[in-house]
Order: C-alpha cells, then sequence, then structure tokens
C-alpha cells in the first residue's frame, strides 16, 4: 500500500507507558485470596511492575497502557477500605518493567517495627504548595526518610541524609540523633509518601509532638510545584526502568549499574571502574572476585541473547 501523500515515514509515533505509583493502608484480612484475582486481571491487561499485599494495605508501581492502569485501580479500589487509594501518574517512553510481580509480604514497607500503625496515626499532612514555607521555618528539621543511594542523586536544600541502606535502620538512626532535635517540629519527605507514613507514626510513638510530612512525596512535589520556585536540588530515584525522574516528572538522565542497582551517570560509564553489568565506582570494591566473575559471566549471556534478537531478563529495565 502507498503512503499517503506528505506523510513522512521517517517518525514513527512512540509509545508512552502510564506508570502509576500506589500505596494505601487498610486491614486486608486476607491477602493471600485478593493475590491471584489481581494477577490474573494485571497479566489480562498486559500490566507490568510490582505490587506487595500484606495485612497492612497495597503498595507497588505498575506500568502499561492507560486503560490497563485505570481497570487495576477500579479494581484495587474495589476492595474494603480501599475506595480512597490514592495514586501518582506519570509517563515513560519506554517499557519501565521487565516483567510482572503481585507479591505477599508481612509488611508494604518494612520497617521492622510491629507496634507501628499508620492507620492509626501519622504526622501532618503538607502540601506541595505549603512545603517551602513549613521547611524554611528555623524550628524545622528537614529529614530525607530514604536510602543513601536515593539521597546521592537528589534531596531538599538543607535536608538531614541519615545515611540509612534500609529503612529498618531508620528506628535505631533516630534513636543516636534524637538528641539533635530538642525543641525542632520535624518535617519528613520520601519518594511517594508511603515510608513517612510509618516514619511519622513512629516518631509520634516516641513522644515526639510536632511531626510533618509531605504529602504525596516528592513524586507530587515535583509535578506541582514549578522547577522556578523549587527547593528540590537533583533528581528523585525511582524504582522503575527511568532509574530517575526530575521537575515535571521528566525522566532523568541517570542509568543502573546492573552490578549493584546503584543509579549512575553516562559520564560515568568513562570511568575505569565501569564495566558493563560486572561494577562501577559504587561498588568496585564491595564485590569479590567471584562475584564479577559471576557477573561477567551473566553479561556474556546478555551479549549472545542480543545477538539471537532476544531480550535477557537482567537487560529489560526494572527486571
Amino acid at each position: 500500500m502507498c503512503p499517503l501523500p506528505g506523510a513522512d515515514l521517517r517518525h514513527k509515533p512512540t509509545r508512552m507507558f502510564t506508570v502509576a505509583a500506589l500505596y494505601h493502608f487498610t486491614a486486608l484480612e486476607d491477602p493471600a485470596a485478593l493475590q491471584l484475582p489481581l494477577l490474573a486481571l494485571c497479566r489480562n491487561e498486559g500490566v507490568t511492575g510490582s505490587l506487595i499485599l500484606a495485612n497492612e494495605g497495597v503498595n507497588g508501581t505498575i506500568a502499561g497502557s492507560a486503560g490497563a492502569i485505570d481497570a487495576v485501580l477500579r479494581h484495587l479500589r474495589a476492595w474494603p477500605g480501599c475506595a480512597d487509594l490514592d495514586h501518582k501518574r506519570s509517563t515513560s517512553s519506554m517499557q519501565p518493567f521487565g516483567r510482572l510481580k503481585v507479591r505477599l509480604k508481612r509488611e508494604i514497607v518494612t520497617m521492622g517495627q510491629p507496634d507501628i500503625d499508620p492507620r492509626a496515626r501519622a504526622g501532618h499532612y503538607v502540601t506541595p504548595a505549603d512545603w517551602n514555607d513549613l521547611i524554611a521555618q528555623h524550628d524545622v528539621a528537614v529529614i530525607d526518610t530514604r536510602n543513601d543511594y536515593e539521597v546521592a542523586i537528589g534531596t531538599f536544600q538543607g535536608a538531614i541524609d541519615p545515611e540509612t541502606t534500609s529503612f529498618r535502620e531508620f528506628p535505631a538512626w533516630w534513636e543516636a540523633n534524637k538528641h539533635r532535635f530538642h525543641n525542632k517540629r520535624i518535617a519528613m519527605f520520601c519518594t511517594g509518601g508511603i515510608r513517612c507514613e510509618k516514619s511519622t507514626n513512629y516518631l509520634l510513638g516516641q513522644g515526639v509532638e510536632g511531626v510533618y510530612h509531605l504529602k504525596g512525596g516528592i513524586l507530587k512535589y515535583l509535578e506541582d510545584v514549578p522547577q522556578k520556585d523549587s527547593t528540590w536540588q537533583g533528581q528523585c530515584f525511582v524504582f522503575d526502568g527511568r532509574v530517575s525522574v526530575g521537575h515535571g516528572l521528566v525522566e532523568g538522565p541517570h542509568l543502573l549499574c546492573h552490578a549493584c542497582r546503584r543509579p549512575i551517570l553516562p559520564a560515568d560509564m568513562e570511568r575505569p571502574e565501569y564495566i558493563q553489568g560486572v561494577s562501577c565506582h559504587h561498588c568496585i570494591d564491595a564485590t569479590s572476585e567471584a562475584d564479577k566473575a559471576r557477573f561477567r559471566e551473566r553479561q556474556k549471556q546478555i551479549a549472545l541473547a542480543d545477538a539471537r534478537g532476544e531480550r535477557h531478563m537482567q537487560n529489560i529495565p526494572g527486571a
């Protein structure tokens, strides 16, 4: 069939994937009974990503067509107690996940504190529009509750980095550092808000009265607050193939080292420590020679899969 007159065949439309980050704390009496129907729906709709179910609720990030994401959100909101489940929506020009996982866990975000219950009490929610005014107050200490590798590529101006490698470490960090925050109000933030639901509940349980957190997290702030008015510096790490996003939730420049799963910049690939799939400047000294040999073999299998025109799972973003 001949192309229409004036048609430009050089530029094919790029498929955009809708990405939804979601969480909701609610009492799910039997998460296992909900798992398979949710898994079947996601598969039927061509949705990829990761969803976690626990007795305390649901958490995850998924990607697919806009209609498919809407179908999954409708399904989740039909669960008891989930009618007001909130989500943050963005887009990706590439498939951000290699597969679909719907898993059962003890917690939807792991803090390891059995007495934590965000449904009972959490800190004061602060909208993105009001966040700058709050953190500019002299009696407010701003704490980033994310992991060290997330903080390394972007955070709010003046925020305190606990330098934790997992969220489980936050209670111990607070216990060791709480003396620094005497007579201070505490403002906390994280990627989408879920970690702050638990960390604010924890601080309230420790007797801290003035506790606040950014509603919707960094993602909502970057979506709502114009860059010219922003106090955010750098990029926001996201747990999918985009690796990072900036203001307006535009995809950032970061890539992922497939050896240590930390974000790197294109320029970091020129450093002598970087060997594709084997090491980067973050992990060159953190892995053994046996580890590196295993990574080299994995990279060899990726190359063979590429030569056959196949996609190796390790080479799929978000896998």
